[in-house]
């Protein structure tokens, strides 16, 4: 029976027509699968399904997606990052999460916590990012953690008080659909179509007030510090606190982009 697919004219340039029309056919695509966007399940056999193709720049996986939740699209993203979705899918690490930066030994990944962080009078939708190791400067012998100067090279700016805005940042973008949160997304290379700096294998929940303030503002602030310097906080006045401690360390980086979806 052929399966209600959606195969876009970029993945299709991507696969090749002789693999489009065989997905369409039915002959290699699941009936059931886990949607790529929402991770519930879907049945292509009943509902309209995206077929959704993330490149790296070695590697390319295939994944599916309830139409309602995603356009079939090619979605370009890191290597490492990638093949860590691969790792998870086959029974990996769940947690891989990375991009941007290469992984010091021990394969450090992204964390990120979402929360409001008061400035100015206002409460501003912010994430914090923190790895889980050092980070190397690829090519380096990689025993020195370079996370916040690399950052800074993106045009992060060093933050030493929490109560000033953090500066717009041109190019980066947070991503969020139906709610949730998918993606922290920088230029392409070469004026390229926009990638996946931090993307959740899973979409990460927020809170209705975070959600409501990013809509508000159409602004994110994201935050950054070396491993070890936040911390998991269970509670936003004590992410405040490991924020304006790192701050005084010298040890954050912000800025301020713009929200992509709703």
């Amino acid at each position: 029976m052929p399966r209600m697919l959606d195969v876009s004219e970029d993945v299709r340039a991507e696969i090749g027509d002789e693999e489009a029309d065989r997905l369409l056919a039915g002959e290699n695509s699941p009936g059931s699968y886990d949607c790529t966007s929402c991770r519930t399940p879907g049945d292509s056999e009943q509902e309209r399904t995206s077929t959704v193709l993330f490149v790296g720049e070695e590697t390319a996986v295939l994944a599916f997606a309830h139409a309602t939740c995603i356009p079939s699209q090619v979605v370009q993203v890191a290597e490492d990052q990638l093949q860590g979705a691969v790792r998870s899918i086959t029974g990996g690490d769940p947690q891989a999460a990375g991009g941007g930066p290469a992984a010091a030994p021990g394969q450090a990944v992204l964390g990120v916590t979402s929360g409001l962080v008061l400035i100015e009078g206002d409460l501003h939708p912010a994430l914090v990012v923190e790895p889980t190791a050092a980070i190397a400067r690829p090519g380096s012998g990689g025993t020195v953690d370079e996370f916040l100067p690399l950052l800074v090279e993106q045009g992060f700016q060093p933050v030493s008080d929490l109560h000033l805005r953090p500066v717009p940042l041109a190019g980066w973008s947070v991503l969020l659909a139906m709610g949730q949160l998918h993606a922290v997304l920088q230029p392409g290379s070469s004026g390229g179509a926009p990638v996946a700096w931090w993307q959740a294998h899973q979409p990460l929940q927020v809170t209705e007030g975070w959600r409501a303030a990013a809509n508000r503002s159409h602004t994110v602030l994201v935050f950054a510090a070396p491993v070890g310097s936040i911390g998991q906080q269970p509670r936003e006045d004590l992410l405040r606190d490991a924020l304006e401690k790192a701050a005084a360390n010298g040890q954050l980086v912000a800025a301020a982009m713009p929200l992509a979806g709703t």
